[in-house]
């Protein structure tokens, strides 16, 4: 007894130091650039196999650090996916759910919401958000404003629905509104609309303040949260939605016009990835520096563009507003020199909530006791290293009906409706989702359906809406049930 003491007791003195080691080999509280495109899909970038657009900043990225193959987006669709990745909470947990609700306070977090900005900026952080929020916006939403969720600075679009226009009439900085040179007939009272005269690109202006917050906020920590609209279409302009200056080296493809104007819009993002890195190395603080490189969900249609021409979405499944692979999963790209080690891939599964307690590691700071992520230093320090992850990955979607999708190891469980029978998915042989194998593991459906059903916490702004509810009175209802489920588990 007495020797198992002892081991026990110098197991933990290791692990302790093994612990302090990780921590000591990293310095203190260093920045944080975190980047979202909107609207790219897994395979859109060129370290993902892209083919037909250039991405060379992007590529760079992970061959000077690492590249995630198994990265998932807080959702489907923009807003509960920045919610997510704000909150630290999954979709069946945190405030914003979906891109509508109940009510216009179901699309704006509140003031008891803790955010990755807030938990920094209390640690010393000077914070900057560049793009687009959609978390709240003047008016009934103001409680959600950037500046009141932990943010120092903010130029870009409040509104989402606004960040459809790239030729707005005006953008905001902070909560005042800066008129641009562009003129929009018939422009909705939140700034969407077309442009009929086109003067001020909005993402130049926005990397334009990003990189002056990286210049006045250099002498200390900063975290800058980079959220270019690149490249999402602007929906009210419908097929000629893919909003872009020109279509640069892609003007004389014979591709479609949309696929030209989509090509040119992600090698424009790519081009201010790589002024933002550019700038960390003239300023020399590169290798305090954390940047991440991601998206908010996967591959649109939109814009008159079609997602296969480019395989968007690569060997997945799915699409933007999917709970496929292709919906979700996302590139994902770490860069820190010194730390992160070169040129290397991570198959750890990874996702939007662990962002936040990364980044209160980093700083040095205690996040909320209760999050549906971890942190990812491990895996950063080596790509081999696995996660202390208990419970499952979690998705609801609330758009034509109600989703949701729950990762446990390898068996994703999706149900498309509550009273459908889900479908079941072996991603570690079958990553493209081809065959549904629910019916030759019923025990295991059942026990991920119990994770199903446990993963969510009710929202009155969120209520389920199953097919049925919309379209038959209620005593006609009939909801599907697992099997009862069994001593093994998945």
């Amino acid at each position: 007894m007495k020797r198992a003491a002892w081991l026990l007791a110098m197991g933990m003195a290791c692990g302790a130091a093994s612990l302090n080691c990780l921590h000591a080999a990293m310095p203190t509280q260093p920045n944080i650039v975190f980047i979202l495109a909107d609207d790219l899909g897994y395979g859109d970038v060129g370290c993902y196999g892209q083919e037909n657009i250039r991405t060379p900043n992007i590529d760079r990225l992970a061959t000077t650090g690492m590249r995630f193959t198994r990265a998932y987006a807080g959702s489907t669709v923009c807003a509960p996916s920045r919610c997510v990745l704000m909150t630290g909470l999954h979709t069946g947990h945190c405030r914003v759910r979906g891109n509508g609700g109940q009510t216009p306070l179901a699309q704006s977090l509140r003031p008891q919401d803790v955010t990755v900005a807030s938990i920094l900026k209390k640690a010393g952080y000077t914070t900057g958000l560049f793009g687009k929020w959609g978390l709240g916006d003047a008016g009934a939403q103001e409680v959600g404003l950037p500046r009141r969720q932990g943010f120092d600075y903010f130029f870009g679009y409040l509104n989402q629905t606004h960040a459809h226009n790239y030729y707005p009439t005006f953008l905001w900085r902070n909560e005042e509104k800066v008129p641009l040179r562009n003129v929009v007939p018939n422009e909705l009272p939140n700034g969407a609309g077309v442009a009929s005269v086109r003067v001020d690109y909005s993402p130049d202006l926005i990397t334009d303040e990003a990189l002056a917050f990286i210049r006045r906020s250099a002498d200390k920590p900063f975290f800058l949260y980079f959220a270019p609209t690149l490249p999402h279409a602007n929906n009210e302009a419908r097929n000629r939605g893919l909003e872009v200056p020109d279509y640069g080296e892609y003007s004389s493809r014979d591709w479609p016009d949309p696929e030209k104007g989509f090509a040119a819009m992600v090698t424009r993002l790519d081009r201010d990835v790589g002024r933002i890195m550019n700038l960390l190395r003239e300023l020399n603080i590169e290798s305090r520096t954390l940047v991440v490189f991601t998206s908010d969900n996967g591959p649109h249609k939109e814009g008159g563009r079609d997602p296969g021409f480019h395989r968007s979405s690569g060997p997945l499944r799915g699409i933007k507003r999917d709970l496929y692979e292709g919906g979700i999963r996302v590139p994902f790209v770490v860069s820190w020199p010194g730390v992160v080690p070169t040129g290397t891939i991570s198959h750890e599964v990874v996702w939007f909530p662990d962002f936040l307690p990364t980044a209160a590691a980093l700083a040095g700071a205690r996040p909320p006791d209760r999050l549906d992520g971890v942190s990812l230093l491990p895996v950063l320090r080596k790509a081999t290293a696995t996660l202390d992850r208990r419970a499952p990955l979690y998705w609801e979607f609330h758009e034509g009906g109600f989703k949701q999708a729950v990762l446990y190891k390898d068996w994703k469980l999706v149900s498309l409706d509550p009273d459908l029978p889900p479908e079941l998915y072996d991603l570690g042989n079958d990553p493209g989702e081809k065959n549904n194998i629910a019916d030759q593991n019923r025990q295991i459906v059942s026990s991920l359906r119990i994770m199903l059903d446990h993963a969510r916490t009710d929202s009155p702004d969120w209520p389920i809406k199953t097919r049925a509810q919309r379209n038959q009175p209620a005593a006609n209802q009939t909801r599907w049930k697992p099997d009862a489920p069994k001593s093994s588990s998945p």
